[in-house]
């Protein structure tokens, strides 16, 4: 199966006459398995109609920044949102200029500024417009910013020149991507045991303790350290996610029972990282009938005992110690208090995120983080859960190997 399956890709095409291959790259992306939306410029236009491309893709073509219909819903976002990745193909060197001056003057300009997706650049003019000294400054600018280019290739040019500037043919595009989806090994060999989703702490055979913690993330985890090549260990609470392929997964609902599949997961792993969120308490007594509201008395007094600290006491071990990553959910003074679990509990690291903050932690499909470990710390911007999952278990790798 190819790494683009399942991706979202987002084709930018902008005036030049290289504009009639993007119709086969449209269809070499959809063999691979991706989705692909269009936006064309106005100079696009002028080469190739909008009709071609949404026959091809399966989806409207987008033209216009203020387009009515699209904007009642704040279109231009909504895709910005959607990209996994942007490719412009062609990229013209007016493409390139308005880029390197942060110019959001159409609605393709505006979703390079508007998304987190990876952008990628295929350049398509003239050799000496390659060669100018104008455009070699902005692509080291655009080169600065992490703007990946694929191309130009030389040769003979629709203008009778012959040197650098033709855009790379669509096949050679269409495999460019499907190395930037195609997940490096970095785990390759290893053993990781992920705990995730909350825990529940019975009261009576009906209630419980729990929390918000859905399980997205130490899910997204699994799955991204799967693709790297480790053999994961899924220890989840009660979660309703789907297993990611070819993970081991365990299922428990307690603290205690956690615990114990944590400590055996750990004799056998290279890195432990613990995302679950386990209750700090549960109750000392567990009624063995359903506790009955009694109408005498307006309040109840329920005792509760502390959990173990899970993640502490794998980061504690003399013997089999794996490299161990925890996470700190706070709603006030992030980084403060995760800096202090960090060296309170011995970890290697410390994943912070701020649960209270909107669109992101608990039981949502984005997260905000900031790594953090004895050498500093690294904030990663919003993203989905499954991106940032990808970033955090090559962080991951890399500090556990530096070790």
């Amino acid at each position: 199966m190819s790494s683009l399956a399942g991706k979202r890709i987002l084709l930018g095409i902008s005036g030049g006459i290289a504009a009639y291959k993007s119709a086969d790259l449209v269809r070499r992306l959809k063999e691979r398995g991706a989705e692909v939306r269009v936006v064309m410029t106005a100079g696009a236009r002028e080469f190739v109609t909008p009709l071609t491309y949404q026959a091809l893709s399966g989806n409207p073509v987008h033209t216009d920044l203020l387009d009515p219909a699209a904007e009642a819903a704040m279109g231009h976002i909504e895709l910005a949102k959607w990209a996994q990745l942007i490719l412009i193909a062609p990229a013209s060197a007016q493409l390139l200029a308005k880029l390197a001056c942060g110019l959001a003057d159409d609605l393709l300009t505006t979703l390079c500024l508007a998304s987190e997706a990876e952008l990628a650049l295929a350049p398509a003019m003239n050799q000496a417009m390659w060669r100018h000294a104008a455009t070699t400054a902005n692509v080291q600018t655009l080169r600065d910013r992490g703007v990946l280019f694929w191309g130009p290739a030389a040769g003979s040019q629709a203008c009778g020149d012959l040197g650098p500037g033709r855009m790379l043919e669509p096949d050679a595009l269409a495999t460019e991507a499907e190395s930037l989806f195609r997940p490096r090994r970095s785990l390759a060999g290893k053993r990781v045991a992920i705990t995730a989703g909350p825990t529940r702490e019975a009261l009576d055979p009906v209630r419980f303790l729990s929390n918000h913690s859905s399980g997205k993330m130490g899910f997204a985890l699994a799955a991204a350290a799967e693709r790297a090549g480790a053999e994961v260990t899924l220890i989840a609470g009660p979660v309703n996610l789907p297993t990611p392929p070819r993970v081991k997964r365990l299922d428990v609902t307690g603290a205690l029972e956690m615990r114990d599949a944590a400590e055996r997961a750990a004799d056998l792993c290279d890195i432990f990282i613990a995302a679950a969120a386990v209750a700090d308490f549960r109750p000392a007594e567990v009624a063995q009938q359903k506790i009955k509201k009694r109408e005498d008395k307006v309040e109840e007094t329920l005792a509760l005992v502390k959990n173990p600290d899970i993640v502490a006491g794998i980061a504690a071990r003399t013997k089999l110690r794996p490299f161990t990553v925890g996470f700190a959910a706070e709603t006030e003074k992030v980084i403060e208090h995760a800096q202090g679990k960090l060296a309170r509990k011995k970890l290697d690291m410390i994943i912070a995120n701020d649960v209270s903050a909107p669109d992101s932690g608990f039981d949502s499909d984005r997260n905000a983080v900031t790594v953090i470990d004895a050498t500093g710390s690294e904030a990663l911007p919003p993203a989905l859960k499954t991106e940032l999952a990808g970033q955090l278990i090559e962080i991951i790798a890399t500090r556990a190997q530096a070790q």
